[in-house]
C-alpha cells in the first residue's frame, strides 16, 4: 500500500488485473480489513448507469484469480463483501496517533523502511470521489507519520551521525524549506567527516570533545547537540576565544540564522570579539527540538544546567536577556561556585501576567491572540506592531527581517504558548538569595519590560549595580550608542569578576 500497489506471495509479486478499479477495490478491502456492505461498495466505486453489482461481482471474480486456490482470505455473499490480507499499512497505522518517543528504534527503522511512496500512490480514481477522498486523508496520515518517525530517528540517533545523515537527508527531501534542518544536516555531514578523517589516521577529535571554534570560521559548523533531562534535543553553539559567557536562552533564537540578522548579529560578534561565548536555542526554537510539551519554569532552568554540563565549563559569566533573566537568577542560586559573575539586560521579576495590572494583561493577551493567528505570515499590520514593540527603532531592513526571524524561530502554537509561559514567571522570593556578583542593564523606554522591572531586581538582589541606558529597545540594535554602552559595561564586569 505505501507506494505503487503489489500484492506478493511468498515474497514474489502477483499478477494484478489490468483494471485501475479492481486494484483499487482490492486495496479498499484489505485495508478496511472489515465486512463492507455490497451497496455501499457499489456507491463508492461505480455509477449507478454503470450496473454496480454487475461491475462488483465481475471485479470480485479478478481478484479471486488474485487469491488463487486459497479463498479462506476473502469473504463475500450476497450482502458483504471482505478481504483479509497482511498489509504493510496495518503496522503503520497503530503509530498514526503514537507517542513515537515510546518506540524502540528497530521498530520505527522498519516501519520507514516499508515506506516506498504515498500511499496508494498510482491508484488515484479522480472520478469516484468518496474513494480518493478516503485515499488521500490515509495518504495525509502516512505523510504525517512519515516526517514523524524521521524526525524521531533523527534526534534519537544523534550520537550516531553515519545513520542519522541519510535519515536526515530524507527528511529534507519531504521539508524543503527547513532552514534549521539544513543547518543540522550540514553539521552532521561534518560530523561525519571528522569521523572519516579519524578512521584515515588523521588528527581529529570526536565531536563530543572538540574545541570550540575561534571567531572567524563559520559559526553554523560549531552547532553540537545535547539532550535534556526529558530527552529532548537542545542545540548548541560556541565562538571565540577567553573567559567564558554562558547566555541562557531566550525565545526567537536561531544559532545559525543569528549571524545573518541584523536584529542579534551584532551581539554574538561583539561577545565572542574577547570571550568565548557559548549559546544555545531553547526548546521549541530555533535548532532544538519543536512541539515539546514541557515549557515550564523549573525545565528551562534544568535545560540551562545540561547545557552547561555538555560545554565542560567550570566557570563562567552567566548572561541573561529578557525571560531568561529570571532562569540565570535561578541557576545561580542553584550553582554559585560556577558564577563569577552574573549580566541580567531587559529582564523582569514578574512576567506580564504576574504583575497584575488588568490594562496590561488585556493588551497582552489580544496581542497574543493576534500572535497565534498571524505567526510568521506575511502581515505588515502584525509585523509592524510586533516588530515596533521589541525595536521601536527598527530600520526597514529589521521590519523585513523580523518575518524571517519569526518563521525561522519558532512555530506560531509555539511562540502562543511560550509568552503564556513567561507571563507567569515571578523570581520574587529569590533575589535575596543571589549571592554573585550581579550587573543589571536596562533600557530606559522599553516597552516589552518597563524600566522598573530593573530597577526591582537590581534593588533585591545584594550588591548589584544597576545601569540605565538610553533607548528604546528592547533588543539594542547595532551603531546606538545604548549598545556599546551595553558591550563596555559587559566587558569592564568580566574584566573585574571572571578571575574571582
Amino acid at each position: 500500500m505505501l507506494g505503487d500497489f503489489q500484492v506478493t506471495r511468498d515474497g514474489q509479486p502477483l499478477d494484478l488485473p489490468p483494471s485501475r478499479k479492481t486494484r483499487a477495490l482490492l486495496a479498499y478491502l484489505a485495508v478496511t480489513a472489515r465486512q463492507n456492505q455490497r451497496e455501499r461498495l457499489c456507491d463508492i466505486f461505480w455509477d449507478i448507469p454503470d450496473d454496480p453489482r454487475g461491475a462488483l461481482r465481475w471485479s470480485l471474480s479478478k481478484i479471486r484469480q488474485v487469491l488463487g486456490a486459497d479463498q479462506k482470505n476473502l469473504v463475500a455473499d450476497r450482502n458483504v463483501v471482505a478481504v483479509s490480507l497482511e498489509t504493510d499499512y496495518a503496522r503503520l497505522a497503530p503509530l498514526v496517533k503514537a507517542d513515537l518517543s515510546s518506540r524502540s528504534t528497530q521498530e520505527l527503522e522498519a516501519v520507514l523502511a516499508s515506506i516506498r511512496g504515498g500511499f496508494l500512490a498510482d491508484l488515484s480514481l479522480e472520478r469516484c470521489f468518496e474513494y480518493e477522498s478516503w485515499r488521500q486523508a490515509i495518504a495525509s496520515e502516512v505523510e504525517i507519520v512519515e516526517l514523524g518517525i524521521l524526525r524521531e530517528l533523527v534526534e534519537r540517533l544523534t550520537d550516531e551521525p553515519r545513520r542519522a545523515l541519510p535519515l536526515a537527508q530524507r527528511l529534507r527531501r519531504l521539508v524543503t524549506h527547513d532552514a534549521s534542518l539544513a543547518a543540522e544536516i550540514e553539521a552532521l555531514e561534518d560530523r561525519v567527516r571528522s569521523a572519516a578523517a579519524q578512521g584515515a589516521g588523521r588528527a581529529a577529535q570526536p565531536a563530543s570533545s572538540a574545541p570550540p571554534k575561534p571567531a572567524g570560521q563559520d559559526p553554523g559548523r560549531a552547532v553540537q547537540f545535547c539532550r535534556a533531562r526529558d530527552g529532548t534535543r537542545l542545540a548548541y553553539a560556541s565562538t571565540g576565544s577567553g573567559p567564558a559567557i554562558m547566555r541562557a536562552a531566550h525565545w526567537m533564537s536561531h544559532l545559525t540564522f543569528d549571524w545573518d540578522s541584523p536584529i542579534w548579529r551584532h551581539w554574538m560578534r561583539e561577545l565572542s570579539r574577547h570571550n568565548r561565548l557559548v549559546r544555545y536555542d531553547e526548546r521549541c526554537n530555533g535548532l532544538s527540538q519543536r512541539h515539546v510539551v514541557d515549557i515550564s519554569f523549573e525545565t528551562m532552568l534544568s535545560d540551562l544546567e545540561c547545557v552547561v554540563e555538555a560545554t565542560g565549563l567550570d566557570r563562567f559569566t552567566l548572561l541573561g536577556l529578557s525571560q531568561s533573566c529570571a532562569v540565570s537568577i535561578a541557576y545561580a542560586i542553584r550553582h554559585p561556585e560556577k558564577v563569577s559573575g552574573m549580566i541580567l539586560y531587559g529582564g523582569y521579576v514578574k512576567g506580564w501576567r504576574a504583575r497584575g495590572d488588568a490594562g496590561e494583561i488585556a493588551t497582552r493577551e489580544a496581542a497574543a491572540t493576534l500572535m497565534r493567528e498571524s505567526w510568521g505570515k506575511p502581515n505588515p499590520m502584525f509585523r509592524q506592531a510586533f516588530c515596533s514593540m521589541f525595536i521601536p527603532g527598527a530600520t526597514h531592513e529589521h521590519f523585513a527581517w523580523m518575518d524571517d526571524l519569526m518563521l525561522r524561530t519558532v512555530l506560531p502554537d509555539d511562540a502562543w504558548r511560550l509568552q503564556s509561559a513567561f507571563s507567569v514567571i515571578d523570581v520574587s522570593d529569590l533575589l535575596e538569595k543571589v549571592r554573585v556578583p550581579t550587573l543589571v542593564l536596562h533600557a530606559r523606554d522599553d516597552n516589552v519590560a518597563p524600566v522598573e522591572s530593573g530597577r526591582t531586581m537590581a534593588a533585591g538582589i545584594s550588591g548589584a549595580r544597576f545601569i540605565e541606558l538610553e533607548s528604546q529597545n528592547h533588543i539594542l540594535l547595532e551603531g546606538e550608542p545604548a549598545f556599546e554602552e551595553f558591550i563596555d559595561h559587559v566587558r569592564a564586569f568580566i574584566a573585574e569578576t571572571a578571575g574571582g
